[in-house]
């Protein structure tokens, strides 16, 4: 399947987004979503299809569409400027409203207010009406008649027939029955109006109601524009050019031109143009605005540096090893973009209702007109009602109900480093109650250090660190380099300080040996030492088991044929992870760790961190790790699984929701429903926090849409509202609900 984003223009309403989505989905090998806030329609397609076939289709509906395409600016050349119609679009809008408004706003009170009405007033509020109707008015009915000579009917069909209807009863009124009558006075009621028909005016319903529905168009555009920040200003964030060194010069050239391998240089308060590795150089790097981790994180040679994070002090040369579409700002954005275009299956809903609720609006107004006639015979009271009914039962609200939700929750939780992938993982965060935690890297850092230091007899505890230090300096293993680096900061060295080794040999599975300083020493497991027949082992033996009781990995040393003394090294708990687990707790979540270490090293990272002993799984291979998230499942849990290592991919893929820590691996990272960009636990429980909170502001605005159709169409039938508070109140409806979403930008 290919796939193709097309920016769709026209829509006003959720019938217009349903009514799109279901004639692309009737073609066939075309599966596709379209959104009403992001005013975009995600198509997959099969072989034979053409995308220009599918934009064809939605203009055969009397809608506009394009292909989104990603187009990076020329190498040489600026970006490229915004276009005419995003500059003008909310302008043209801006200046209609107000127009329209202080056209309206005197025909409104002298309707409402009998003593402002002097001798031929009627005549000037036609005056003043007729541009709004016309002009005002036309993006509604512009919209009507093209929808009807496709055989459909939306929002704009219901505004446009509600005013025009109320505009031509007032004009009949005034040249053709009593109305236009010099000294003629008007009353104004909240409900409908039981009078003359032929002296009636409804030209402050037509004048009022386009001027309510342009306010509110025009809060709910500065309201998505709002909603839509978090992403906008994620795409903004990176570098536009980098000083790249070209045979010993740096050259400025636009970050389109960097390749994979070449090197650039950041100068303090310049942002990292790309993703790389530091080459030279020590500094502090703010990542806040892609983790939202205020604290700056030192780098030297060796470190990953993030594209758009800033270099706070020092001078860097950084070598790229990403670019373009690859970078994690890249993949950030577009993870965002998906979410925010994909939908949840609550919105499916109501995408099925907007469907068909304008025809149906379209029946109940005519009902209502026959049922005022046939039961009062007042045509007057009739015809109110109808164009009350007409006008209050617009469903936007419901149509923005998800989406601009959807918007601000994705883009407040990119701000703090959290990536939702899409929709559907809002309703499995409301129901999982278990989670499961990789040990390595997710609760603990995943680098091991010198923990404790043990000395037996005469020996020094400083020359135990000196030897042991040194040896352990030319091996590669983890453990080694933990005992190095370990030793030569307790002795206030740099790890190159140590002494040199002589007759270096590693010992596979064993340990290291090597002659130090004239001593042939010895480091590593104690089978190391019994092979090579050193004596007084039991000292270090009984030191050994303490060790591992306590959930270390214990290395023993010896030299000259004996021991002296054992190294503690252990897997270092992250700061955060205690109190990230007692957050966990709290959102009623019980915790289970996880590991392929043995069971006293688990134990012990499970006590620090408060996880009941039962709820530790040690000794599991990594393919195993699926059968236990699996078993738990089986229990009838509903699991959350927290990873970040190649080894927890499958795991996060099997389980209700996966939760990857963006420091981890690729393929931890695509297995996984969430990302927490920080590689902190507690962004865990802040994720399934905001998807809740997401999901609470989604069901509370369906809940106010659906109750606002509900109860207002059969109030508006029955005659207890006036055609012009009807708009007033259907305008404020959508301005509710996308404000109520925009209280997910406070979420912390």
């Amino acid at each position: 399947m290919n796939e193709v984003e097309l920016a769709v223009g026209g829509m006003t309403c959720a019938s217009c987004s349903a009514r799109i989505e279901k004639k692309l989905n009737r073609v066939e090998g075309v599966s596709a979503s379209v959104n009403l806030a992001t005013e975009k329609a995600k198509v997959s397609y099969g072989e034979g299809v053409e995308v220009a076939q599918l934009i064809a289709t939605v203009e055969k509906l009397g809608y506009t569409a394009r292909e989104i395409v990603p187009d990076p600016p020329e190498p040489d050349e600026p970006d490229a400027p915004a276009t005419t119609a995003d500059i003008t679009e909310p302008d043209t809008l801006r200046q209609r409203l107000i127009g329209s408004a202080v056209l309206s706003l005197p025909v409104v009170l002298l309707a409402m207010i009998p003593a402002l009405q002097f001798d031929n007033w009627q005549w000037l509020s036609l005056t003043l009406a007729a541009p709004v109707v016309v002009w005002g008015g036309f993006p509604f009915h512009r919209a009507a008649f093209t929808n009807l000579r496709h055989g459909a009917a939306t929002m704009d069909t219901l505004v446009s027939v509600g005013t025009l209807a109320a505009f031509g009863w007032s004009l009949w009124a005034l040249f053709l029955g009593d109305a236009g009558m010099p000294g003629m006075r008007h009353g104004f009621e909240f409900t409908v109006s039981r009078a003359d028909a032929a002296s009636t005016l409804y030209l402050e319903v037509a004048a009022g109601v386009i001027s309510f529905i342009l306010l509110g168009r025009w809060l709910e555009a500065r309201s998505k524009r709002k909603a839509g920040t978090a992403l906008r200003a994620l795409l903004e964030l990176g570098a536009k050019e980098a000083a790249v060194l070209r045979d010993g010069s740096e050259v400025r050239v636009p970050v389109a031109r960097l390749v994979v391998g070449d090197r650039f240089v950041v100068r303090p308060g310049e942002a990292v143009a790309t993703d790389g590795t530091v080459v030279e150089g020590v500094s502090a790097v703010d990542a806040s605005m892609l983790t939202g981790e205020s604290v700056p994180v030192d780098v030297t040679a060796g470190d990953a540096v993030t594209g758009a994070t800033t270099n706070v002090s020092g001078l860097l040369i950084v070598e790229a090893t990403r670019v373009g579409a690859d970078t994690q700002l890249a993949r950030m954005a577009k993870l965002v973009e998906d979410a925010q275009t994909g939908k949840a299956r609550v919105q499916r809903l109501a995408d099925r209702i907007a469907g068909i609720f304008v025809p149906v609006v379209l029946l109940i107004a005519t009902a209502t007109l026959g049922a005022w006639l046939g039961a009062t015979g007042d045509v007057t009271a009739a015809f109110t009602a109808a164009v009350a009914v007409l006008i209050i039962a617009c469903p936007c609200a419901l149509g923005l109900a998800t989406p601009t939700a959807l918007m601000v929750g994705t883009g407040r939780g990119a701000q703090l480093g959290i990536l939702i992938k899409g929709p559907e993982v809002l309703e499995s965060t409301r129901r999982v109650d278990t989670v499961v935690l990789d040990k390595t890297g997710t609760v603990t850092t995943g680098r091991m250090t010198l923990r404790e230091v043990y000395a037996v007899g005469e020996t020094e505890e400083k020359q135990l660190l000196r030897l042991a230090g040194a040896l352990e300096r030319a091996s590669e293993h983890p453990v080694a380099r933990a005992v190095a680096e370990g030793a030569a900061t307790e002795l206030g060295l740099e790890t190159g300080a140590l002494p040199a080794v002589e007759g270096f040999e590693n010992v596979a599975g064993s340990g290291v040996r090597g002659t130090v300083e004239g001593h042939a020493v010895l480091v590593g497991r104690e089978r190391l030492l019994k092979d090579a027949g050193v004596g007084e082992l039991a000292a270090v033996a009984s030191l050994r088991a303490e060790a591992e009781t306590a959930g270390r990995t214990a290395v023993l040393v010896a030299w000259d044929g004996v021991a002296r003394g054992v190294l503690a090294v252990a897997d270092t708990v992250k700061d955060t992870s205690a109190e990230a687990v007692r957050e966990l707790r709290a959102l009623g979540l019980a915790p289970v760790l996880l590991t392929g270490d043995n069971r006293a090293v688990a134990l012990a990272v499970a006590e620090s961190v408060g996880i009941d002993a039962d709820a530790v799984y040690a000794e599991v291979l990594p393919e195993e790790k699926v059968d236990v998230v699996r078993r738990l499942r089986g229990e009838g849990k509903v699991v959350a699984m927290v990873g970040d290592g190649v080894n927890d991919a499958a795991a996060l893929a099997t389980a209700d929701l996966g939760l990857a820590m963006g420091t981890g691996t690729d393929a931890a990272i695509e297995a996984s429903d969430l990302t927490l960009v920080r590689g902190d636990l507690r962004g865990a429980a802040d994720a399934i926090r905001l998807s809740r909170k997401t999901l609470a502001v989604i069901k509370g605005n369906l809940f106010w849409a659906f109750g606002y159709n509900v109860a207002a169409l059969p109030l508006a039938a029955a005659g207890f509202l006036n055609p012009m508070i009807a708009g007033a109140a259907m305008a404020f409806s959508s301005v509710f609900v996308v404000t109520n979403s925009l209280r997910l930008r406070a979420f912390t």
